[in-house]
């Protein structure tokens, strides 16, 4: 018995709609057709059941430690150090999607804003991982302060990491300085300023070679030293065990992190 031809028929997947060049034979044509249908239909359920278990991994970010939340960071940074970056698997839509109602994410990153520090991509971090907060010098003002409070008292970020760098533009400013700045830029190099007395009464009689690194070094430990100064809500945290602050230096020729001892020499 003769069979007759209907022609292309549709076939549907889940990647995309195309046509099958298959002949789609009427004694079958019709039966074939429902039951991908009904596959396609199932589709929304199992996009639904994968972002939810996503969305529940992440409810155990503020459980992530001080301790813990500092080597996911250095582990990430050793990644970027040897090209080995994951950030567009740690960004995907899934993920995306499950962080739409809320974040967590375990770190604060305090970080100057020079082009050459994004904090994402040397700690290779995703979306929802890191608290990013930002200036020139990386230095502390109240706007900064409410900034980390808001992270670690109500977001559950264990760790904050004042990340300083080198051959900071800002601290080259602030040695510079004249006193006849811009009142903004001028609020800048006035937080600096400290850090650069110290580095200076600390090379006087020295090789001033090593200036501009030791204003470096100080700047981040003061930026460290505010933080606990300046916030009651940030003392309290760490006195409690719940938060540790770490001070760190990025350098922007090998692209390494380094932890430094937050306390004043």
């Amino acid at each position: 018995m003769a069979l007759a031809v209907t022609g292309l028929r549709p076939y549907i997947s889940a990647k995309a709609m195309i046509y099958d060049l298959r002949p789609c034979f009427a004694s079958r044509c019709e039966e074939d057709q429902e039951m991908k249908v009904k596959t396609w239909s199932f589709l929304p359920v199992v996009a639904f059941l994968l972002a939810t278990t996503v969305a529940l991994a992440f409810e155990a970010a503020p459980g992530v430690g001080p301790d813990a939340a500092l080597q996911r960071l250095l582990e990430g940074n050793r990644s970027f150090v040897a090209n080995r970056l994951t950030i567009k698997e740690s960004s995907a839509p899934a993920k995306r999607l499950a962080l739409a109602s809320g974040q967590h994410p375990y770190a604060v990153i305090l970080s100057c804003s020079d082009s050459r520090v994004p904090p994402e991509i040397i700690f290779n971090k995703g979306l929802g991982e890191l608290f990013v907060v930002r200036d020139a010098g990386n230095v502390v003002d109240p706007l900064i302060l409410g900034s980390i409070e808001y992270a670690v008292e109500h977001l559950g970020s264990s760790l904050i990491m004042v990340l300083g760098h080198s051959r900071c533009g800002a601290v080259k400013a602030a040695l510079d300085a004249t006193g006849h700045e811009d009142p903004n830029v001028g609020a800048i190099i006035k937080r600096i300023a400290p850090a650069v007395q110290l580095a200076r009464k600390e090379i006087k009689g020295k090789d001033k070679s090593g200036l501009y690194e030791s204003a470096i070094d100080f700047n981040i430990k003061l930026s460290a030293q505010a933080l606990l100064s300046e916030s009651p809500i940030i003392r309290s945290l760490v006195d409690s065990g719940k938060v540790r602050i770490v001070c760190a230096e990025y350098d922007v020729q090998d692209g390494t992190v380094k932890t430094m001892s937050c306390k004043m020499k």
